[in-house]
């Protein structure tokens, strides 16, 4: 069998994929990215945040995502709202506490995965579509992995360092049997494109729509405008709650007839294409690397969308375990868990606070309450905008305390 030989080989051509392989390009490292797909291909978590601009610029893909923005349709995106039972709020991603990118885009995936792709190709990263990893072996030095192609051929890789950036295909978890359960329960979504024709004046298309459903405060929607007049619209929810016996069309459909403003904005729209369903999504890992490789992004552990965290994370980890694998590399000690996985962990850490918050209703009544302090606010503006890792935000250093003191403050007045 034919071995090629690589400083690092990843897994997934995906945002965590695309953003460590230009930036270890950017370092003059040799990389190879498997991607068992072939891109353009759809994929869902389109709502970018703003702390995402700043790795791509990190990555040197800032200026080719702004060239193309408007050819490919991307909305640009400077906050969000929320909707419950007829009560609006917003959040302006531009006054938050923490320094950085206030604005960003919503994104049709297929473009925007293939626009980072192409940028890291150019940069001299090997990607090959439409393979697809067989087995690894990482009990070695060097992490060895076998491919086939898509036409049936075999053959290996061996390179100094291993990146899974795989998403929810989680490559590495599954072969090397690293998977744990998740500790939030198992949620279903259901969510299609649809030309949304929405006419009413109030509707802001610069920022995600997030909507609480009016009697099942566990079940929201997301509602994603895009910059050529569609929209992407899903709803999560428990599985139990969604109706077994309707298509994915129907279900979505009765959910928006649930919800008022959503059906009054989407009175006109037509469905792109047919609605999918995915279940049981959250993941999590009993460890986030070996000596010889690590996991990005999805691959290690995705909590849930609400607060479309998911791409953060992946261009996070791949910016921190970039300098690790430059220094393995080039044969200097490194420390993953205190440079990697423990930072990596705290900025989720506080994602979760705030989802596990959302789901059983406290950060509902904290984003709801009319009297807000402007500096808490901008303080938890930070958070929805992907500054999770800002310590000097004391929503984040002590996430939990400090949300349970808020919220005993919001239902006391």
């Amino acid at each position: 069998m034919k071995i090629e030989h690589v400083d690092v080989i990843i897994i997934g051509a995906g945002p965590a994929g695309a953003v460590a392989g230009a930036m270890l390009a950017n370092l003059h490292h040799k990389v190879l990215i498997i991607e068992k797909e072939h891109f353009p291909r759809f994929s869902i978590g389109e709502s970018l945040l703003p702390q995402c601009m700043a790795f791509i610029k990190q990555a040197g893909l800032l200026e080719s995502l702004e060239k193309s923005a408007n050819s490919l349709s991307f909305q640009f995106k400077n906050g969000a709202a929320f909707c419950h039972q007829g009560k609006y709020t917003d959040f302006d991603f531009t006054q938050k506490f923490t320094e950085g990118p206030g604005t960003t885009y919503q994104v049709k995936r297929a473009g925007f995965d293939k626009l980072l792709a192409d940028g890291a190709k150019q940069k001299g990263v090997d990607i090959r579509y439409g393979q697809i990893v067989k087995k690894i072996d990482v009990e070695g030095e060097s992490p060895v992995v076998d491919i086939e192609t898509d036409d049936g051929e075999l053959y290996q890789a061996t390179g100094k360092f291993l990146l899974d950036a795989s998403g929810f295909g989680r490559v590495l978890p599954r072969l090397l049997q690293l998977e744990t359960p998740s500790s939030f329960p198992v949620r279903q979504s259901c969510f299609a494109h649809v030309k949304d024709n929405i006419t009413d004046v109030n509707f802001d298309r610069n920022k995600i729509l997030i909507t609480v459903h009016p009697e099942f405060r566990d079940i929201w929607y997301w509602l994603i405008p895009f910059a050529d007049g569609t929209a992407s619209i899903g709803v999560v929810g428990e599985p139990s709650m969604f109706d077994q016996q309707l298509t994915a069309n129907q279900l979505l459909e009765s959910f928006i007839e649930q919800a008022p403003n959503l059906k009054h904005l989407l009175n006109e729209a037509s469905f792109i294409n047919s609605a999918r369903v995915i279940k049981g999504y959250a993941a999590n890992v009993d460890r986030l690397y070996g000596h010889n490789y690590a996991l990005l992004g999805n691959a290690g552990e995705f909590l849930d969308p609400v607060f479309s965290s998911g791409v953060t994370i992946a261009m996070k980890s791949a910016s921190l375990i970039t300098p690790i694998v430059d220094k393995k590399i080039k044969g200097e000690p490194v420390d993953i868990e205190n440079d990697f996985a423990i930072p990596l962990k705290q900025g989720i850490d506080c994602f979760k606070t705030f989802v596990s918050a959302w789901y059983d209703g406290r950060f509902q009544d904290v984003i709801f309450f009319e009297q807000q302090e402007s500096q808490i606010k901008e303080m938890i503006s930070s958070i929805l905008a992907g500054y999770a890792w800002d310590d000097k935000n004391p929503y984040v250093a002590q996430s939990e305390r400090r949300l349970n003191v808020l919220v005993k403050l919001c239902n006391d007045i």
